[in-house]
Formats: C-alpha cells, sequence, structure tokens
C-alpha cells in the first residue's frame, strides 16, 4: 500500500471497487478496497469517496463481516520471523481497513491504530496473535481505559479455549468480572439490560445484579444446598414472581441468532455457536426456576433450553450438555404436572447420550416416588391439554370462541365470532382483550402438537419394549385419554388374544363383533408378524373401509421373516449390504430409531458398529458400516453398509478400523469371545424390527434417494450404484408400497392415467410417459427411458388431499405428488423440468 494520494490511479481505483462491489464477490472486493486504499492514501472522508463509501455500507452485514474477515486474513498473512518496515505498513493499513470496513465507514476523524485493532480482536471468536493481543490489552487496563464488553467476551472465550500456564490471557480473563455475562447474544445482551434498568442507581450492588452473579456460580447441573439457600435468599430479595418472569424471558431468547456478528473463518469454531463462557450463568438461571412459583411457561421455557443447548456446531456436537442436563434437573424439580409433561416429550426426541440418562433418571426418581413403573409415570404425565373428549376443546374468549379438533398429529383451529359466525383469525376483540389468555392459547396448542407426535413416537416403539397391559388402565390412560386416544383409537390391539380396533364407536373384531373384556384383560399392540396373511389383509380392508389413518405403520407394517439366504449365512444378513449411506444423515435417522453409534473419522483409530439394545429381550442388533469420501482428519461423507447381526447385550463390542477393514472384539487378556445369536433364534418380533430400521435408514439416508445425482456424486464414482439403487429391485418396504398403491389408484383423481407395473408407477401424461421408481421416487421417461430430474419441495400436496391409510412414509407423498404433477404435465410451468420434456 501507498500512504499518499495518487490522481492518476484514484479514478480507475474508486470505478474498480464500485464494480468489485457490483459482483458480490468477497475476493475480489477485499483485493479492489486494498488498491482503493493505496489510492486514496487511506483518507476516505473526501467527495470522491462518498459513493464507495456509501455502497459499502449498504452491503448486508453478513457480507461486511465476511469482508472485514478477509481483511484481516490478509493481514494475518503479512508476517515474517523478522518484520520490515514495509510489512509493519502493510499490517497497520489492513487493520485500518478491516475496522472502517467493520464500523460501517464512522464519520468524524479517523481513530487511532490501537482502537481498530482492538475492534477487531472483539469481533473474533478468539483473539487473534496472542502475544502482541495481551500486551496491548494490558497497556489499555493499565492506563485505565475500559474495555469494551465485546472485546471482553473474546478475551474470556479465548482464556476457556487454550490452558491455563499457556498464557496471560487467562490472569487477564480472571480480572475481568464485568459484564457479568458476554455480551453478543441475544439472551444475555436482553439481561444485561433489564438488569442495569431494574437496579438503576444502586448498579453491581444491586439485588438484580446479585441475583445474576450468583446464576454465574452454578457450577454443576444439580445445585448444592448452599447454593440454593442462598438462591432463594436473592429471590425473595427481588419478588420470586417477578424474578421468574424475567429468567423465562431470558431463557426464552437462547439460540436466538447472535446479536453481534463475529468474523468467519479465522479460527474453527463456528461464529453462530452458544458462548461458552455463559454456560455458567444458563445453568444457574435454569436451577433457579424450580424456586419460583410454578407456572407452564417455565416448564416450556425449560424444554426449548434443552433443544437449544442440545443443539449441534461442525466439529463440536452438541454445544451445551451440561446446560441441558441442568434444565432436564430443573424440570424434574418444578411442582405439578407440566415439568413431567415436558420430560416425557424430551424422552422421545433428544438423543445425546449423556442428557438421555439425565432424562432416565429423573423419569424413573419421579416413578418411584409414586411407587410406579418407568413406562406407567410416561404414561401419566401426558396432561389433556383441555380436551374434553379425545381429540377436540372447545375455548370460549368473551363472546366469542375457537374450536379445536385433532387430525393426525396435527391441531385444527376453527375460531368463530361474537355472532356465531367462522372467521379465519382470533377476532379484534379477543387479540384487544384476552391478549396473555390467546397466548397462553397458542403456546398450549404448540405444546399439544409436540406431545402428539411425542406420544405416536412412544406407541411406535411398544413393539420392542415388550409393552402390556391390564384392560382397566389401558383404557382410562390410552384409549379414552383425551390426547392419547386420538392415536390409540387408530391402532389394532390384542385385548385378552383377541385382535380389535376402535370401529363406530366402540371395540371391535375385524369381522365388526364388539368386545367387553374383564377389566383385569391384558392388552398388548397388534403386530403383523405373529398372524396368517389373511388376518393381516383382512385388517388393511377394515380400516381402508373405514378410512382409518393411522399415525405410524401397523397394518401395512413391513414384515421381515428370514430368507434362505440368511439360513445359509447362518448368524448375519446381508440384506441390506452394498449400499452408500450419506453418514451425517444415518446417524441422526439412527440415534432417533434408538439407535448408538459414531461418526466415523479417516483417523487413525477404530470404531464401534451402530447398535440397538434391547434390554427387554437380552439382545444387541449390530449394523456393519465403513467410511467413504474423507481426506485425512475429515469426517467421512458417506458409509458403505455391510452385515447385520446379533449378539447377546453384554458381549463385546465389535469394532472397524476407520476407513474400512473387518470388524471384531477388541482382545484383551481373559476376555472371553462371544458367538454371534443365530438369526433363527433371534425372535421373529425382534428381527423384523431391526431390520425394519435398517431398511429405513437405507431408503431415507442412502445415496441413490438423491434426484441430484444422476452423474454418480463425486467424480462419478457412485454412478453405477445410483442407478442400480435408483431403478433396481425393490426393497420390502418399496414393495409394500406398491401393493398399497395399486388399492389406492381407484381413488385418485389421476388413478385412471395410472398403473403399477413391477418396480414403477407408470403415468400418462399429455406430452410423455412416465415411470416413477417406487422405492426411489426417480422418474424414467418414455420411450427411451431418458431420465427425468425433479426436486421434491417441502410442499407435498398430493398426499394431503389424499386418503392414505398411515402417516410418516415420505416416499409415498413423494411418489404421489409427482404422479400428480406428471399426469398434467401440459400444466408444468418449472422451467428446470420442461426444459427437460422439451428434450427430444
Amino acid at each position: 500500500m501507498t500512504t499518499t494520494t495518487d490522481p492518476d490511479l484514484l479514478g480507475p481505483a474508486l470505478g474498480g471497487l464500485l464494480d468489485a462491489l457490483d459482483s458480490g464477490h468477497v475476493g475480489e472486493m477485499a483485493r479492489a478496497l486494498v488498491e482503493a486504499d493505496a489510492a486514496l492514501g487511506g483518507d476516505w472522508s473526501g467527495e470522491r469517496a462518498a459513493p464507495a463509501r456509501e455502497r459499502v455500507r449498504e452491503l448486508h452485514g453478513n457480507t461486511r463481516t465476511a469482508l472485514a474477515a478477509d481483511l484481516v486474513g490478509r493481514m494475518m498473512m503479512c508476517w515474517r520471523p523478522v518484520m520490515v518496515e514495509r510489512l509493519r505498513q502493510e499490517r497497520s493499513d489492513l487493520v485500518r481497513l478491516a475496522a472502517l470496513v467493520s464500523l460501517g465507514f464512522p464519520p468524524g476523524p479517523a481513530r487511532p491504530l490501537r482502537e481498530d485493532w482492538l475492534h477487531l480482536q472483539g469481533r473474533q471468536w478468539r483473539l487473534a496473535e496472542l502475544p502482541d493481543a495481551e500486551a496491548l490489552i494490558a497497556e489499555e487496563l493499565a492506563a485505565g481505559r475500559p474495555l469494551d464488553g465485546a472485546l471482553v467476551a473474546a478475551i474470556r472465550r479465548t482464556a476457556l479455549s487454550i490452558r491455563p500456564h499457556h498464557s496471560a490471557v487467562v490472569d487477564l480473563a480472571a480480572g475481568l468480572t464485568e459484564p457479568l455475562v458476554n455480551p453478543g447474544e441475544a439472551w444475555a445482551d436482553q439481561a444485561l439490560a433489564d438488569i442495569a434498568e431494574l437496579d438503576g442507581e444502586r448498579g453491581p450492588g444491586g439485588p438484580w445484579t446479585a441475583l445474576l452473579r450468583h446464576a454465574t456460580e452454578a457450577k454443576s447441573a444439580k445445585p448444592t444446598a448452599r447454593w440454593e439457600k442462598t438462591g432463594r435468599a436473592l429471590l425473595d430479595a427481588v419478588g420470586p414472581e417477578r424474578a421468574r418472569e424475567r429468567i423465562t424471558a431470558w431463557l426464552s431468547l437462547v439460540g436466538r441468532p447472535r446479536t453481534l456478528d463475529l468474523l468467519p473463518g479465522l479460527h474453527d469454531e463456528a461464529p453462530h455457536q452458544l458462548d461458552p463462557y455463559n454456560f455458567d450463568a444458563l445453568r444457574g438461571l435454569a436451577l433457579l426456576l424450580p424456586l419460583t412459583p410454578a407456572r407452564p411457561d417455565s416448564a416450556r421455557v425449560l424444554a426449548r433450553l434443552v433443544g437449544s443447548a442440545l443443539r449441534k456446531a461442525p466439529g463440536i456436537g452438541p454445544q451445551a450438555p451440561k446446560v441441558a442436563n441442568a434444565a432436564v434437573h430443573a424440570l424434574a424439580r418444578l411442582d405439578g404436572e407440566d415439568g413431567l409433561a415436558q420430560l416425557a416429550v424430551l424422552s422421545t426426541r433428544v438423543t445425546s447420550k449423556g442428557t438421555v440418562k439425565e432424562l432416565d433418571k429423573a423419569l424413573r426418581d419421579r416413578a418411584a416416588a409414586l411407587g410406579l413403573g418407568r413406562a406407567e409415570i410416561e404414561e401419566l404425565a401426558v396432561p389433556a391439554y383441555g380436551l374434553t373428549e379425545p381429540g377436540r376443546r372447545v375455548e370460549q374468549f368473551g363472546a366469542a370462541r375457537v374450536e379445536l379438533l385433532v387430525e393426525g398429529t396435527r391441531v385444527r383451529q376453527t375460531w368463530y365470532n361474537e355472532a356465531g359466525r367462522p372467521v379465519k383469525t382470533p377476532p379484534a376483540a379477543v387479540r384487544r382483550e384476552h391478549a396473555d389468555g390467546l397466548k397462553e392459547f397458542k403456546a398450549e396448542v404448540k405444546d399439544l402438537e409436540k406431545m402428539l407426535t411425542a406420544q405416536s413416537e412412544r406407541l411406535d416403539r411398544q413393539f420392542l419394549a415388550r409393552r402390556s397391559w391390564r384392560y382397566g388402565p389401558w383404557r382410562q390412560r390410552l384409549l379414552d385419554h383425551p390426547l392419547v386416544g386420538t392415536l390409540a383409537r387408530r391402532l389394532i390391539w390384542t385385548v385378552d388374544g383377541t385382535a380389535c380396533a376402535w370401529l363406530d364407536g366402540a371395540l371391535r373384531t375385524v369381522t365388526g363383533e364388539e368386545l367387553a373384556p374383564a377389566a383385569d384383560a391384558p392388552v398388548e399392540l397388534w403386530h403383523p408378524v405373529a398372524c396368517p396373511p389373511e388376518s393381516v389383509l383382512a385388517w388393511r380392508a377394515v380400516l381402508e373401509r373405514h378410512e382409518v389413518v393411522q399415525p405410524f405403520k401397523q397394518a401395512h407394517r413391513e414384515v421381515y421373516l428370514l430368507t434362505a439366504a440368511e439360513e445359509r449365512t447362518r448368524v448375519y444378513s446381508n440384506r441390506f449390504a452394498a449400499h452408500v449411506l450419506r453418514q451425517r444423515r444415518f446417524h441422526a435417522l439412527a440415534a432417533v430409531r434408538g439407535w448408538h453409534g459414531q461418526v466415523h473419522l479417516a483417523v487413525d483409530n477404530s470404531f464401534p458398529a451402530p447398535k440397538r439394545l434391547l434390554p427387554e429381550w437380552g439382545l444387541r442388533a449390530e449394523f456393519w458400516v465403513n467410511g467413504t469420501d474423507a481426506d485425512w482428519g475429515e469426517a467421512f461423507a458417506h458409509l458403505g453398509t455391510d452385515q447385520v447381526r446379533f449378539y447377546p447385550i453384554d458381549a463385546p463390542e465389535n469394532l472397524t478400523q476407520a476407513g474400512g477393514g473387518a470388524y471384531g472384539p477388541v482382545v484383551r487378556p481373559g476376555l472371553q469371545l462371544v458367538e454371534p445369536v443365530p438369526l433363527a433364534d433371534v425372535p421373529p418380533l425382534v428381527l423384523s424390527e431391526v431390520l425394519r430400521d435398517v431398511d429405513l435408514f437405507v431408503g431415507v439416508t442412502s445415496v441413490g434417494n438423491d434426484p441430484t445425482w444422476s452423474d454418480g456424486g463425486p467424480q462419478g464414482r457412485y454412478r453405477d450404484y445410483w442407478h442400480a439403487y435408483g431403478f433396481g429391485e425393490l426393497s420390502q418396504s418399496a414393495r409394500e408400497r406398491g401393493e398399497l398403491l395399486a388399492r389406492l389408484l381407484p381413488r385418485l383423481a389421476v388413478g385412471g392415467r395410472c398403473r403399477v407395473d413391477g418396480r414403477f408407477l407408470e403415468v400418462r401424461g399429455e406430452l410423455r410417459t412416465y415411470r416413477i421408481h417406487l422405492g426411489s421416487g426417480n422418474v424414467l421417461m418414455a420411450p427411451d427411458d431418458t431420465y427425468l430430474c425433479i426436486v421434491p419441495g417441502s410442499d407435498e400436496p398430493a398426499a394431503g388431499r389424499s386418503y392414505l391409510p398411515f402417516e410418516g412414509d415420505g416416499m409415498l407423498a413423494i411418489v404421489l405428488s409427482k404422479a400428480v404433477l406428471l399426469a398434467n404435465d401440459t400444466a408444468i410451468t418449472d422451467p428446470s423440468i420442461t426444459s427437460q420434456l422439451a428434450r427430444r
């Protein structure tokens, strides 16, 4: 850079900068800014620079942040073991320019370089060039100049990320007691603003400041007696209800986007992850809530805090499991049933191992206190949410009212105004005169929908849980429960050995006979694996005739029986071998289904097989996979699939070397090797459910499902696999899908243009005939089987308008939506599709 204005260069440099700003390319902008700064001699205050200044100010905040980060990165590259004056000047110019961009070219005199440097340090996750930063910060403190809150936050985060004996920054951080929490997060900014207002002139000596400071002293997920005693006294000083209102307001903001964007790319940390310095304060605030008056919104806020704390960040995983564990502990201690209800919902959603243990312990402790089992407490934890009968609620708001009707796992609201006429939204009088009640009502509706999904998932897990009931308690807790009854009445049950379902207002057999069981008759969830095919088909016909939509596949559930090939292999199944799965998506789905595994990395290490523990059966299922596609040190993008095996639950785990190799147990002295359980000895229900899980993993996470992978993905290495999976033989679930579609087509508006033909649903459009693969949803066009790429949208209207006998089959919805689209192909307007249809 030069330091004097060059008139000959100024015009072209500023013009080039304006062009670069139009391009949107950060690297080009940074290069042009450096050239313009040199031509201006570092003076951006003149009229000729005004258009460029304004254009930089108008950039989106994210773009400006990225631009500042690029300039800082260039500065850090200007380093040599022995610095010369030219390099020092270049670094200073880049620091000044990056600060100007970050601040939006503020008017007024130029700032000292020291201030620019400190400003940029506060815009980073961790301090850059630590020795220089430490010296500069120490000089500021020695001169009595206060540090900006953002800089204090960066110092604290840096201190947390290094070992104490490695840097003086740890001592610097220890001496910085203000602000109490790191600013830059929505909840922290609000908390700091609130306590400043509430304490007023009392300042740091005020009771609200003392309360927040006490929260920062929580060092574990469970409070000590001394900490809790002090907390109660501090709550009394400000008023427990006032404290509850403020704490819930603060915690409700956790997880919101940062209020201060940090410069990306300088460190490995994700710039939008939760600030680790604030974790203790979040724990403390969560643990204070049970000491305040019980309210439903306290439980909701704590449950949301669990979700926010467990949200994963790249390279980190769950961000704040200790905060989540504290929130679980707080939920368990809340008075009333609201906390228990939220624990029940979380137990179906949370997959982080440590928090799962905390949830399990919390529910078991509550069950033990009531003399009940874990399963019973989960059932008793389900509130009615104001439903007066299964699936229906009427709520009055003055002269207006709203009616709720549960439809599947969603809730339909119908509002009626003061005259009794239906309206689309809450009447103005309700919004004006019942604002608080309306807010609470909307929150309850959201809770209700979450609970419906949670209970549907819980019931789906009862097959492998071997859960059974007595008729009397079952009827009270499930069939007639205002919320759970909306699910239980759409399922088939075995009562005293007889299969039955809720049809025409009573429990009836498949032939329509009404049952009158004894109060102590045993009840179990019906599973098709133990039934002859004709019985299963009869139940499907009955449910379809009554248009019953089951909350999950039961009558249409896939059944996986032992095959001849598996009888030959004896101890393992190769039914789902040789597939390519997206690793991240696989692990996320597997965790939801109750499997445990580790992300495979390209490192010199071994990894256990993904497994599902089946304690009720004394078994452990393993799905052997190996990583593919990764640079050294990175996570594998994909996994290749191999065998499914079963072992006694306490048998040594099998491991594989990262990137390939056979699985086997770690050989230790005295370790007794355990043979796998022969598949013929695995109970048929267990075998079927485990293989169904694996089929789901392949069906959802296989790269063969991706319509954009027709070229075979990276370097085309999976082209053959993509084609074989996308148009090849059908899995069990895909075959079931075809059989169902064959029965449903006569009911569909496009049924006359469709027919099931082997592996495909054939659709006759006006322009062409199409074949939709029943397994992958991929489309071929006649007459030459040209591939038609259609990327599914988030909304699948065809599935919403047509009767489907169960919820949850996303591929069925995709196939149907494509059929509806292609049957009327002359009406398609999407250019990405019409351009393909026009090719010959």
